[in-house]
């Protein structure tokens, strides 16, 4: 996928079905694809039936990230697909709530280090969604599927 953080951040904001019925924006892609910062504040679209943020809502908000980044910064030598999502509420959200993701040295360095053979590599990586007073809403882990492609064949 060859595409700038900009260009990203428009098609998620203004195209992107589930982002635009749950108001969910994207503030930020750093340049080098290593930051990115979603925000939604709580409107009666998304809210449920105790007037807290939709668990759909925030479960939504985190879903393509670290996969998107990922795929972004690896390039086409790997293959990178989001495997599982676990979501654990902590607090109810009642206002705006942020999430905030990040690719770190480290976490590039054990991708390459376990798939190097062409093996396939399932990390968890965690991502708080707090509140403005960065209270923790919910804690969700993303687990990734990602895999060196050492031909053309070699997807899966």
């Amino acid at each position: 996928m060859k595409i700038s953080p900009g260009k990203l951040k428009f098609l998620l904001n203004y195209l992107f079905g589930p982002y635009i019925g749950a108001g969910v924006k994207v503030e930020e892609y750093s340049q080098d694809w290593r930051y990115c910062r979603v925000v939604m504040p709580l409107r009666w679209y998304n809210r449920n039936a105790v007037n807290t943020h939709f668990g759909g809502s925030l479960f939504s908000m985190t879903d393509p990230h670290y996969m998107l980044m990922l795929m972004n910064i690896l390039g086409k030598e790997y293959t990178v697909w989001d495997k599982s999502t676990e979501i654990d509420f902590v607090k109810p959200g009642t206002g705006k709530v942020i999430a905030e993701f990040h690719i770190t040295d480290k976490m590039l360095e054990d991708i390459h280090q376990n798939t190097a053979a062409g093996e396939k590599y399932l990390p968890c990586y965690e991502v708080n969604v707090v509140d403005e007073q960065q209270n923790t809403i919910c804690t969700i882990k993303k687990t990734l599927y990602i895999k060196k492609r050492l031909n053309d064949r070699a997807r899966f």
